[in-house]
Formats: C-alpha cells, sequence, structure tokens
C-alpha cells in the first residue's frame, strides 16, 4: 500500500502531469476555469477516498483475520497452559508425592544406617573381644579381619596387617596354603592342633565363607593352653594317686609274708647254728644248707628294700615344692632301679656300668622330689630297655650321668650305648601314645616318656630333649632352673 501511495505522489510531481493539467484547467483565452479544477480535484478526492477505504477494508479484513488467527492462538495457548499447568500440578502433586516417600525412606535409612552402624559395632565389639584369635582372609590369602587376640598373639597390629598375605605377616602360624586350598575347594571345615608342649596348646579351626559374593576363608586359633594344663595337671594327679596307691597297696601286701618268711629263716638259721657241733659228719650239708639260707636272707632283705622303696615313692609329692640336691635325688633313684628295673632280654640295671660325672657344689633346685625320681626311673627303664636290644658284639652296657651348671641353669645329661632311636621316634617319643588297638594288644609304656616330659617342662618349667645317633648313642638333656 506504501508503495503505491509512494508511486503516486511520484506521478503527480512530475513535470509532465503538471503541464498536462494545467491545460486542461484553462479556457481557450488561456484563464484558468477554477470549475474544472474544482471538480477535478473533488473527483480526485473522491477516488482517493474511495482507495482509502477499499484499503481500510482490506486492512479491517486482514486485522480481523489476524484477530481470529490470534484468537484461535490465543485459545490454543491457554488450553495449552491449561494442558502444561494441569501437567505441573501432576508433576508436583507426583514430585510431592516423590519427596514424601522419599523423606520417608530417608527417615527409614537413617533409622536402618543407626541399626546397621550399631550392628556393626556390636559384631566389631565381638570380633575383638573374642578370646580367640580370628583371622579373614580372601582367596589370594590377603587379610581382612584381624582382630585384638590375633594382635597379641602375633605381635603384629591390625593396621599393619590388613590386606596383605598371611605368611609375610605372621610367618610362625603352621597354617599352610595347602589346608587354606583344601577347605575352599572342598568347601568343608578343616580341623587341627598346634602345640608346643610347656609353652601352648592351640585349636585350628578353617572354614570357608558360606553365601558371600567374595570367596574366603576364616581361620580360628583357640588357646587351649589352660585347658590343656588343667587337664594333664588331673590326668597327673589321678595317675599319681593310682600309682601310690597301687605301690602303696603292693608293698603292704608282699611285706606282711615277706616279714613271717625272714623271720623263719632267722630262726632256722639259729636253729642250724645251735646244732651245727652235735653231729660232726654232716657239718659239710649243714654249712651248704646254711650258705642257701643266708642266700636266701640276703635275697629277702633285698625285697624288703625294694617294699621300703615303694613306700617311700606312694607318699607323693607335697602340694609345694621344696629345695633338693640332685645328686641325692639321683643316688636314690638309682637305688630304686637297682632294685626294680630289668630289660626283657634279662638285662639287670644292676649289670649295667654307672659312669657319674657330677659337678661339686651344685645348687639347690626348687622341685617336686618324688615327680623327678619317678622321671629320672622312666629314662632308666628306657635306657636298659636299648641297652638290652643293643646287638653289637662284646658290648658292655653303660649309662653316663652329668649333673652340671651352665648359663645359670642345672643340667640333666643321662647318656647310653644302647640302641639308637630312630628320626621318627625321636620326634614322637615324647608325645602322648593314643592307641585304636584290640585289649590284648599291649603297649610297651618305655617307648614314650610324654608323662616325664610333662613333668619337667610343665611342672618345673624347664626343657627336655633327646639327641640320638649311631657315634655319640642316645643322650637326654633336662634343663632345669635352680631355686
Amino acid at each position: 500500500m506504501k508503495k503505491y501511495l509512494f508511486l503516486t505522489l511520484l506521478f503527480l510531481q512530475s513535470q509532465t502531469l503538471h503541464a498536462a493539467l494545467t491545460t486542461l484547467f484553462k479556457d481557450d483565452d488561456g484563464k484558468t476555469n477554477w470549475q474544472y479544477v474544482a471538480n477535478w480535484s473533488s473527483g480526485i478526492l473522491i477516488i482517493l477516498l474511495s482507495i482509502a477505504v477499499i484499503c481500510l477494508f482490506v486492512i479491517w479484513r486482514r486485522v480481523q483475520k489476524s484477530n481470529r488467527a490470534l484468537k484461535a492462538i490465543r485459545n490454543s495457548l491457554e488450553q495449552r497452559v491449561q494442558e502444561r499447568t494441569a501437567t505441573l500440578d501432576e508433576s508436583n502433586r507426583l514430585l510431592k508425592e516423590s519427596n514424601q516417600l522419599l523423606e520417608r525412606e530417608v527417615e527409614q535409612h537413617v533409622v536402618t544406617s543407626e541399626l546397621l552402624k550399631s550392628s556393626e559395632s556390636y559384631i566389631r565389639n565381638i570380633l575383638t573381644s573374642m578370646p580367640l584369635m580370628l583371622i579373614g582372609l580372601d582367596k589370594q590369602g590377603r587379610i581382612t579381619q584381624w582382630n585384638r587376640k590375633a594382635e597379641d598373639i602375633s605381635g603384629v597390629a591390625a593396621r599393619d596387617a590388613l590386606d596383605k598375605k598371611l605368611w609375610d605377616v605372621y610367618p610362625s602360624i603352621t597354617v599352610s596354603p595347602r589346608q587354606i586350598s583344601q577347605a575352599m575347594d572342598n568347601n568343608e571345615t578343616v580341623n587341627f592342633k598346634q602345640s608346643q608342649p610347656g609353652t601352648y596348646h592351640f585349636d585350628i579351626t578353617i572354614y570357608p565363607l558360606q553365601d558371600h559374593s567374595e570367596t574366603g576363608v576364616v581361620i580360628l586359633v583357640d588357646d587351649v593352653t589352660k585347658r590343656v594344663l588343667a587337664e594333664n595337671m588331673l590326668i597327673h594327679h589321678d595317675k599319681m594317686s593310682s600309682m601310690g596307691e597301687l605301690a602303696s597297696t603292693m608293698a603292704h601286701d608282699i611285706n606282711k609274708p615277706l616279714q613271717a618268711i625272714l623271720f623263719d629263716l632267722s630262726s632256722f638259721q639259729s636253729l642250724l647254728n645251735q646244732g651245727n657241733g652235735t653231729e660232726p659228719g654232716l657239718g659239710r650239708e649243714l654249712d651248704k644248707f646254711g650258705a642257701l639260707l643266708a642266700d636266701a636272707s640276703e635275697k629277702g632283705q633285698h625285697v624288703e628294700s625294694i617294699i621300703n622303696n615303694l613306700l617311700s615313692f606312694a607318699r607323693g609329692r607335697n602340694e609345694v615344692s621344696q629345695l633338693a640336691h640332685l645328686p641325692d635325688i639321683m643316688e636314690h633313684t638309682l637305688e630304686l632301679a637297682n632294685d626294680v628295673l630289668s630289660a626283657p632280654s634279662q638285662l639287670r640295671f644292676r649289670d649295667i656300668r654307672i659312669e657319674k660325672h657330677y659337678e661339686t657344689d651344685l645348687p639347690m633346685v626348687s622341685c617336686y622330689v618324688t615327680e623327678l625320681q619317678q622321671v629320672f626311673l622312666s629314662l632308666f627303664r628306657h635306657a636298659c630297655n636299648a641297652l638290652g636290644r643293643a646287638e653289637a658284639a662284646n658290648h658292655e652296657p653303660r649309662i653316663s650321668i652329668e649333673l652340671s651348671t651352665q648359663y645359670d641353669s642345672l643340667w640333666i645329661r643321662i647318656n647310653h650305648n644302647g640302641a639308637v632311636l630312630t628320626s621318627d621316634e625321636q620326634m614322637h617319643l615324647f608325645e602322648p601314645f593314643f592307641s585304636d588297638q584290640a585289649p590284648d594288644q599291649t603297649f610297651d609304656a618305655g617307648k614314650r616318656l610324654s608323662f616325664s616330659y610333662f613333668v619337667i617342662t610343665e611342672q618345673h618349667r624347664g626343657h627336655m630333649a633327646v639327641t640320638s645317633d649311631a657315634e655319640t648313642g642316645t643322650t637326654f638333656h633336662i634343663e632345669l632352673n635352680p631355686q
């Protein structure tokens, strides 16, 4: 529209149009005919007004169309706004519900977290306070759990043990990788014992983790030292009580007829001595008969000394240890061994050459005299049996006893030149004997010295060992602390 108006104005201002109009509005005499001008102007004005009206109508139609379009757009926008508002309201409602659910879940999570923390703390306290050594391992053998008892026994703090290899942290533990693999591969519990007599006794259990995302095992080490010591003490007391009762009963039962026999022998010898000169022809026979009676009387007195030793041995030990001189205990044990010991090969202990090497001025030792006597007697019995099994020609049985002091300790060494011990026998000599044999299959108690080992290591807090080879023979080493 603006373009057309602009073109019209340009046309009206053109010189050609202006000249034509001037000629049109003049008369023949050259004067301006204002009537023509007025009529022409009115016509032009009417034309322009018509054009303006037409333009305004067109504009009005366009405005109406635009208004309708705007109204439709407004209605559409209003509908969209309503839809969006409804969607937003629904979203706000859902968000509010979600927030409420989230708040409840957060509250529950807080409660669950507190319960979980409490449970974890409770479990941690249980693991920490357990009297057992607890070690957790993953499938690579790295430590995942290390409680306080494990720290106390191993001397390694938990911070230094976690996430490290067990055998790098605690190389002295007797649990082997093979046992760990056995528990995991077979999915079964593995139980075994670890003992160092006189020091500690452990019950070790290895069990695999069940229903766990990561494969691993738990090792439980139960320190049963006190229980084992108590059980050994009870067994020891029972043995000593039974042995004392048996020895006392046997001694009393044997002593009565023995005393009667000795009295009869003494009376008979007196009668022989009184009638020896009445019949000279019978003197030689009577002398021979008297010699037999004297020998029988001597053997009877020998049996009497055995009974006295048994009665002394049957009295048992006092509840508290006492100071004693070790050579005196050894000499008394040798007397008892001469009376009661013999080997299955009929070798008597009194036939064995005894070499004594006692250091002078030995200190007194605090001990249980009867128990030490029993230990020495067991060692002499073991030596006597080994000497009886010696197969060398012209073998002279010998036992060497050495008592000395070294490094503020009192040492006892009993050496013999009998049959030597094998490596297996040396390994199991001091272990208790357990057998599933039939009752009619007997076991030679002299082959094991577990009770003697218990008396030395547990009762006297000493040490005991054995060495055996063909060149030096078999030697029992005992270390005791003086008073």
